[in-house]
């Protein structure tokens, strides 16, 4: 069984392709980093890029389980990993056999964020979580794009069509 990280920045477009990458590739299964709540999980992302942004801190225990209880099964062809950080956190690293970042760039990804998760949200709210980002948020982003695209296997574009990154992503991944 491969294990595929599929990485980005917030918004980047992991969960909605992994959703297809799991729809079009027969004998998959998926797991999203969403999903879970971890120990040690960042609070404040700017102190978190400001200290080093040790992507270690996550106590990612749980999300490893669930990989080496799906890879134990035998049922699957691949594991899809939703998961930002590639090979970064030491826990994880060497479950995952090919990482996947999805290049989207900031203000895609941003205006991304506000449709998804501000859409009934008044202006002010909305000109709030934009200082916030400019002020705090927008580290983490960068910090992304330092840490984990050159870290990656493979790059693609965010700009492309969710069927160009899929089939770019399939592609890759059975070739492999």
């Amino acid at each position: 069984m491969k294990v595929i990280a599929i990485a980005a920045v917030t918004a980047g477009g992991k969960t909605t392709v992994v959703h297809e990458l799991k729809r079009r590739l027969p004998r998959a299964a998926a797991l999203h980093f969403d999903d879970y709540s971890f120990d040690g999980e960042v609070e404040d992302y700017y102190q978190w890029v400001l200290d080093g942004a040790n992507y270690n801190v996550w106590d990612l225990t749980p999300l490893e389980k669930d990989i080496q209880s799906i890879r134990n099964n035998g049922l699957y062809e691949y594991l899809l990993l939703d998961y930002p950080f590639a090979y970064q956190h030491s826990l994880i690293k060497d479950d995952i056999d090919c990482a996947i970042f999805i290049d989207t760039p900031l203000d895609i990804a941003m205006a991304r964020r506000v449709l998804r998760d501000d859409r009934d949200a008044t202006a002010e709210k909305i000109c709030n979580d934009m200082e916030m980002y400019l002020q705090y948020s927008r580290a983490a982003y960068v910090q992304m794009l330092k840490d984990i695209l050159p870290s990656s296997d493979y790059v693609i574009d965010g700009t492309k069509s969710l069927d160009a990154i899929v089939d770019e992503i399939i592609s890759i991944i059975t070739e492999d």
